[in-house]
């Protein structure tokens, strides 16, 4: 017997139509890439996001099913692409513009990009790859200043696009589980895979992030999207923030710690988000050049990788700033967890509870997870059994794009297999150890990477730290670090051994300290531990 309700698609139209109706004078704010502050509403972005639409089907002949592909920054241009698109029942592609130019080329010809829609400081990017990517029929340039010139074909200026074009537009119908956004991972394993969402999985997805146990976001709040918005939509917070009521607050280019101090207090911001790297540098900014007036932030949610005890404490302690820890990927759209603490902690020291704050935290509703050893069965809930990750859930992926053979991804029960390396404590707390590919096998002992980096983090010397496994003769593999000074700081090899024989075995400390001027990141704030292989293996290290 089915349940006597409505039919009710969750669709993205559903969530701007929501907004519209319901939150029409909350703001959207964007620093734009000229330095500039740009403001309107709710409403605002609705009949502009409609004239979009019309423009799409009119005049760049856009159809159900077509890819259009935005390469811009966290801007309120972009947010219209993200409503729009889907609008008229295409796919809307962010792509990732951190990448290589063969990376960006071979992603928009797998995806059959058929627009992009680029923003002016980047189009030199494209001018040199466009002969290679001929099925592009358009390009359209935001935030072109006067007399912009460019080599690309057909372009077409953003806001002369939409200019008469009428707001007068009925959304495509479409089915929930109709596909309305694709992004690829970031290619840092073999080449970059395509995740196609549907329109219910993003709905689903963006009620869950809003919620308490999540970012618990509501129309009081004011949100930074530090997050590119090519880096899965934002962490969904375009559609979080259309949902709750929540103001947002745009960046675009101005990614850089003190513009986004700046941006914090001038825009009473109130959450944020970001990957650790970001999280560093704001915090060594607000130590060297305190606002005058305490930040209105409440909480900041952290993923990418795993963030460094000493710099959630000192968040804490400095500005009482509360940090937690969320994981996912680009293929669970990307929120699995999110590590808030709860009334059973109260009890906890406040050491214990750092320590749970920068754990991964416990699965969301619509998802599940469990842990499963190299023998194929699956881990006791102790906190020490390690496995891989394996999940399924509402958002997570069910095949990659245009990818015959999925089986390698995915175990014969249906589970995504992520590669991440983690426990489970008896509170089904979850906290990554390593990447599959990062952890180092050592005279037949596995070592964790990401567990050496954060010791070496919480040193008062270092700001970053990266641990990678070199080759070795007698071992196998031994570990190596390569480590960033804070300024004026130097230090030896032997006291750092010794600082890490506190807490690990002599095996598992490395034979070898680099110091470096900067860490080789990844297109998303990652550090790019393939980069730090091919350097310093390919030295002979």
């Amino acid at each position: 017997m089915k349940g006597q309700m409505m039919h009710y698609p969750l669709t993205t139209n559903t969530i701007i139509e929501y907004g519209n109706r319901v939150f029409a004078h909350k703001e959207i704010v964007t620093k734009l890439p000229d330095g500039t502050r740009h403001c309107y509403t709710f409403q605002d972005m609705y009949v502009r996001t409609k004239k979009l639409a019309n423009a799409l089907v009119n005049q760049l002949n856009i159809h159900p099913g077509d890819k259009v592909a935005t390469f811009a920054w966290n801007h309120y241009q972009h947010l219209e692409l993200y409503y729009a698109i889907p609008g008229v029942a295409a796919v809307c592609h962010p792509l990732n513009i951190r990448l290589s130019h063969e990376q960006v080329e071979y992603i928009v010809n797998h995806a059959e990009d058929k627009v992009i829609f680029i923003d002016a400081t980047l189009v030199p990017f494209f001018e040199k790859i466009v002969p290679l990517v001929d099925q592009v029929q358009h390009f359209v340039i935001i935030n072109a200043p006067q007399h912009f010139k460019t080599t690309l074909p057909n372009a077409i200026d953003y806001e002369e696009l939409i200019a008469n074009e009428s707001s007068d537009f009925n959304w495509v119908q479409v089915d929930e589980n109709d596909a309305c956004a694709m992004c690829y991972t970031s290619g840092t394993t073999g080449a970059p895979k395509g995740v196609l969402y549907s329109h219910r999985s993003i709905y689903l997805h963006a009620q869950i992030v809003l919620s308490p146990n999540a970012g618990n976001i509501s129309t009081f709040d004011k949100v930074l999207m530090v997050v590119p918005q090519f880096h899965v939509f934002a962490w969904g917070l375009p559609f979080v923030c259309m949902m709750a009521g929540a103001d947002m607050i745009m960046p675009s280019s101005h990614l850089q710690p003190v513009s986004l101090v700046e941006i914090l207090d001038k825009e009473k911001v109130t959450f944020a988000t970001g990957v650790p790297t970001i999280w560093m540098g704001i915090y060594q900014e607000l130590k060297k050049n305190p606002p005058k007036e305490k930040l209105l932030l409440r909480d900041y949610m952290v993923g990418g990788s795993a963030m460094p005890q000493s710099l959630v404490e000192g968040f804490e302690k400095d500005f009482g700033i509360t940090g937690f820890t969320a994981w996912g990927m680009t293929e669970t759209s990307p929120l699995g967890t999110v590590s808030r603490l709860q009334k059973m902690h109260s009890s906890l020291s406040q050491e214990e509870r750092y320590k749970t704050m920068v754990k991964q935290g416990i699965e969301m509703p619509g998802v599940e997870i469990r842990i499963v050893k190299e023998d194929g069965t699956i881990a006791p809930k102790d906190g020490e059994t390690v496995g891989e990750i394996q999940i399924r859930g509402a958002w997570v992926i069910s095949s990659y794009y245009k990818m015959e053979d999925n089986s390698a991804y995915f175990s014969n029960d249906g589970w995504f297999k992520t590669g991440d390396v983690a426990t489970m404590d008896a509170n089904g707390y979850l906290h990554i150890t390593d990447r599959i590919k990062d952890l180092i096998k050592s005279g037949g002992e596995w070592i964790s990477s990401v567990a050496l980096e954060l010791a070496l983090m919480a040193h008062p010397s270092i700001s970053e730290a990266c641990v990678i496994a070199i080759p070795d003769d007698r071992w196998q593999e031994r570990p190596l670090a390569c480590v960033v000074m804070k300024e004026g700081e130097t230090i030896s090899a032997e006291i750092l051994k010794a600082f890490l024989l506190k807490d690990f075995a002599p095996y598992q400390v490395p034979d070898q300290f680099i110091s470096i001027a900067q860490i080789p990141k990844t297109s998303v704030g990652k550090f790019d531990k393939k980069e730090l292989r091919r350097m310093y293996t390919a030295d002979g290290l």
